[in-house]
């Protein structure tokens, strides 16, 4: 198939460059790492033009990961997360992702309105990470294998390294 002479039917020839209009970078800071249900977690803050996530919105993220996993060892949890506090541009978002059995990852998203974390739910099912949060969990997933699996020593120095590998900085 030529694309310079045709594109498949559902390919939106109008809505991708629409979007590359408004695309922008967006910053990401690394909160540190925290225990929530017996697990590390790593934490994020990724934050839309105007928008900041307070440490009362990490809070709020941290409660709703410690509720999510508090099934990890029903779904064969390795006891490591990574939590995404996201201010968004339509609301917010609160994403956690542990890594479990097999070299498989479970992925729950929340979202609700701005400025409510008590109104944070559970995504609709197929929901994905939108480009900028896939941006930290790529990150996340590469120092997940560096560090934890590619890694020597002892666990302990692997999870310090882990811990420590964070992106900072603006995201595409």
């Amino acid at each position: 198939m030529d694309l310079q002479e045709e594109l498949p039917a559902a390919v939106d020839t109008g809505a991708p460059l629409a979007l590359s209009d408004t695309h922008h970078a967006r910053p990401a800071r690394p909160l540190g790492i925290r225990e929530a249900a017996g697990h590390l977690v790593k934490v994020y803050a990724l934050e839309a033009p105007g928008r900041t996530v307070t440490g009362q919105d990490a809070e709020a993220g941290l409660r709703i990961a410690a509720r999510h996993l508090e099934l990890g060892p029903l779904r064969g949890s390795l006891g490591l997360a990574v939590l995404i506090v996201h201010a968004g541009g339509d609301g917010d978002y609160v994403l956690v992702h542990s890594w479990i059995e097999g070299d498989m990852a479970d992925l729950a998203i929340y979202s609700g309105p701005a400025g409510g974390p008590d109104a944070l739910r559970p995504g609709r099912a197929g929901l994905a990470p939108c480009v900028w949060e896939a941006a930290v969990l790529a990150h996340e997933r590469d120092a997940y294998s560096r560090h934890v699996l590619d890694g020597t020593g002892p666990l302990a120095e692997r999870l310090t390294a882990w811990g420590t590998d964070t992106v900072a900085g603006d995201v595409r």
